[in-house]
């Protein structure tokens, strides 16, 4: 998996709109472009795979997404996986955090509540990123 190279700019803050992120005269993988949407993630919400994709016109691309999630706790700085699930809310990812209930006790720790591996109120907490980032 390729790493980030840092360029010498300063972080933008989160909750910046995408299309900022992206700078001009550097190619940005697919990863690196899903790590971006997915930081922005607030806590205390969760979004799934596939909006991820469909927010970065790839829309029929979720399973790669889940791959980037996947190798997301080997990226700095950090991404949010735990806040990514599956598009009915169930929390898909579980068995690639350190231990199946890992990724229950983050979204717990942020205040979602998680009834049998799937997110309580996915609806109301579903952050769509094509809304927030454009």
């Amino acid at each position: 998996m390729a790493t980030r190279k840092t360029t010498g700019k300063p972080r933008l803050p989160s909750q910046k709109k995408l299309a900022s992120l992206t700078p001009t005269g550097r190619k940005e993988t697919f990863f690196e472009l899903v790590f971006e949407v997915a930081r922005q993630i607030p806590k205390g919400r969760v979004t799934s795979y596939g909006a991820i994709a469909a927010c970065l016109g790839a829309k029929s691309s979720s399973r790669m997404v889940g791959w980037a999630m996947h190798g997301a706790d080997r990226v700095k700085p950090k991404i949010p996986a735990h806040r990514v699930v599956n598009r009915n809310g169930m929390l898909s990812g579980k068995h690639h955090f350190a231990t199946p209930t890992r990724m229950k006790e983050l979204l717990e720790k942020e205040g979602i509540k998680v009834k049998k591996d799937t997110v309580v109120n996915f609806k109301e907490l579903f952050w769509d990123p094509a809304e927030e980032l454009f």
